[in-house]
């Protein structure tokens, strides 16, 4: 499989990359920088956009909300939908996205970002992560997406391969923690990316 990779130096785009090569896919990497030998490009255009998916099989989207203490939906949101532009003009239906934990629900209809004890300093970039879902829902019908979301932690570790997946609801382990590893969460993305069982629709991964 072909895959563009937008976002592949961050902490999961770059596990995301080694995961699919160690797998035999071919992953042309995109950053706006341009660091450890990727293609840049700003998401945001989608000319730009359909150049890079032209040829591939699948886009997988890293991007991450900025984190200058700037307002983040509005760039976020303007990524997706350059992105999702760029799809449609290169003829590109798959596109697997990076998610984010604050719109999982703790319980029916409350969702994690909206509890009193949820950080405040996550609680912006939660919100703009939240709003791109929306927009796939309401907007990219059209195409496969699939949206993954991870656990609540989410760090650097150990690679098992072993993780349960979900749909819209926080997954806990039996001490109600909600943890993935960046490694193993990279498997349960490529492993989506394979087998395509979660098209149109938001799915979770956690230890």
């Amino acid at each position: 499989m072909r895959i563009l990779l937008i976002g592949a130096s961050g902490m999961i785009g770059s596990r995301v990359a080694a995961e699919a090569r160690a797998r035999g896919h071919e992953v042309t990497g995109v950053t706006r920088s341009g660091t450890a030998g990727t293609a840049v490009a700003d998401a945001s255009d989608p000319a730009a956009m359909a150049r890079l998916a032209a040829g591939h099989d699948a886009v997988v989207s890293a991007i991450a909300p900025p984190r200058d203490g700037s307002e983040p939906s509005g760039p976020l949101l303007a990524a997706v939908r350059g992105l999702l532009g760029g799809l449609r003009e290169a003829g590109v239906r798959r596109l697997v996205m990076v998610g984010g934990a604050g719109s999982l629900e703790v319980a029916p209809g409350a969702r994690l970002v909206d509890s009193p004890d949820f950080p405040e300093i996550y609680r912006n970039e939660a919100l703009a992560l939240a709003q791109a879902l929306e927009l796939l829902r309401a907007e990219a019908g059209d195409l496969d997406w699939t949206y993954i979301s991870p656990a609540i932690v989410i760090e650097p570790g150990e690679r098992t391969g072993k993780f349960r997946l979900g749909g819209d609801q926080v997954l806990v382990d039996d001490r109600g923690d909600s943890f993935i590893s960046a490694e193993d969460y990279a498997v349960a993305l490529v492993d989506e990316l394979e087998n395509s069982q979660a098209v149109r629709r938001r799915i979770t991964v956690a230890r």
